[in-house]
């Protein structure tokens, strides 16, 4: 089971907690927003995907970072309709296993997908650096 919790610190920040401590803040002066930990937990997810697959294949990986930007409905709750990830991948990789690890981590693996997809469409482009 996991267990979180946030607690109210003053204006609109909150002292969340989880495995660590973290600063939510509503208003962006203070730390992240719930919505922005959002998106860092989707880049995250997949992003441990995406290197534990290439390492199971054997990929010479020397760098991952997965990058996103989401598009918010208007009306409350405002939820992400719209989520666009860049992948930089960086090592003398196979493009197929790359692609193939991306997609798995997509549509199987990355939970925190799985969730978002409910309301939003989730789409990726992959740049690739050989450093």
């Amino acid at each position: 089971m996991t267990k979180a919790k946030a607690v109210w610190v003053k204006e609109q920040q909150f002292e969340g907690e989880g495995s660590y401590k973290i600063v939510m803040d509503g208003d962006k002066k203070a730390g992240n927003s719930p919505m922005d930990l959002v998106l860092i937990a989707l880049c995250g997810c997949t992003g441990y995907d995406v290197v534990s697959i290439l390492k199971k294949k054997r990929e010479s990986l020397t760098s991952l970072e997965v990058h996103a930007e989401g598009e918010r409905a208007p009306n409350p709750p405002s939820v992400y309709t719209d989520i666009r990830l860049v992948y930089r991948v960086g090592g003398k990789v196979s493009r197929k296993a790359v692609e193939d690890a991306v997609k798995l981590s997509e549509e199987k693996y990355c939970s925190v997908a799985a969730m978002l997809n409910k309301t939003a469409t989730i789409t990726y482009t992959i740049e690739y650096s050989e450093k």
